[in-house]
């Protein structure tokens, strides 16, 4: 307390990557290299809690049921906590590298773990997301793995990768050992539960003409499948109309972070984007009017 003044909302003091909302509520969660996650409320715009974590949080995602998340930190580690409480349900370790996003299957039988060593761990969750058991590992990037997505059907994910390639893998091999798909009809019709891999035919014209692999952050469909929302490296989010597959598709742009934009949500009634800053470390909650 200091002249009559006490603070009303805290919020991250370091770079800020992992954000992801609630399946069915008016909340969302962020994590950032401050060591701290935090759930928000969107209508009060203030914090429903905070947790201080070991490492520094690079990615975040809620299980379907909405009771517990995940965190992947930079370190290699990821850690499930309990939305209501915020205890520590689980803690592991694949590798020693930055864990870029966690993401749990539609119908919260697998978490999938991306990983910059190249890998994406799977494992199996029972016990409604209170405990976790691997079961493998898909293969076949030979860059660090950026961003994921699970099929509706929570039996395939596709990747994209830091050296710009996409791969399919298919969970039903024994142990759900995510087996490398080749063939390109065997994916072609395939619905997607997100759409959060920022390359891909269906997102193609959300690049740039004289773009690079990364001038995009981060990218996210409504749960309507009208829009995409981008978060690009100079400080802009981005709206297009889904699909975009048409080369330097048109978009609405909107400014506010004064550093790169590094990830981008649509809330689960599609009121509102939320979207993180890096360096400026913020927040920003806009409305959907389209």
């Amino acid at each position: 307390m200091l002249l009559g003044f006490s603070l009303r909302a805290g919020g991250h003091t370091d770079e800020l990557w992992g954000l992801d909302v609630h399946p069915s509520t008016e909340q969302f969660v962020t994590c950032g290299q401050d060591k701290q996650v935090y759930l928000w409320d969107t209508s009060s715009h203030l914090p429903l809690w905070s947790k201080a974590i070991e490492d520094p949080g690079r990615s975040v995602g809620f299980h379907p049921s909405g009771t517990v998340l995940a965190v992947g930190t930079m370190t290699g580690r990821w850690l499930v906590l309990d939305t209501d409480t915020r205890d520590l349900v689980s803690m592991h370790t694949d590798g020693n590298e930055i864990i870029s996003a966690v993401k749990y299957s539609p119908d919260g039988a697998y978490l999938a773990v991306a990983s910059h060593d190249n890998f994406v761990y799977i494992y199996s969750v029972t016990e409604n997301g209170r405990k976790y058991s691997r079961v493998g590992k898909c293969t076949g990037h030979s860059s660090f793995v950026t961003h994921l997505d699970w099929s509706t059907d929570s039996q395939f994910i596709v990747t994209n990768s830091g050296d710009y390639e996409i791969l399919f893998s298919q969970m039903s091999c024994i142990n759900g050992c995510g087996k490398h798909i080749t063939s390109a009809d065997a994916v072609r019709n395939l619905e997607w539960a997100t759409s959060t891999c920022v390359l891909g035919f269906n997102v193609f014209g959300i690049w740039p003409e004289g773009a690079d692999g990364t001038d995009i952050n981060a990218l996210c469909r409504s749960h309507d499948n009208n829009l995409l929302a981008s978060a690009d490296d100079f400080g802009k989010v981005h709206l297009f109309s889904n699909p975009c597959s048409q080369p330097r598709a048109p978009s609405h742009i909107y400014g506010g972070h004064s550093s790169h934009v590094t990830n981008v949500a649509f809330l689960h009634d599609d009121s509102h984007l939320i979207s993180t800053g890096g360096k400026d470390t913020s927040i920003l909650q806009w409305v959907v009017l389209f």
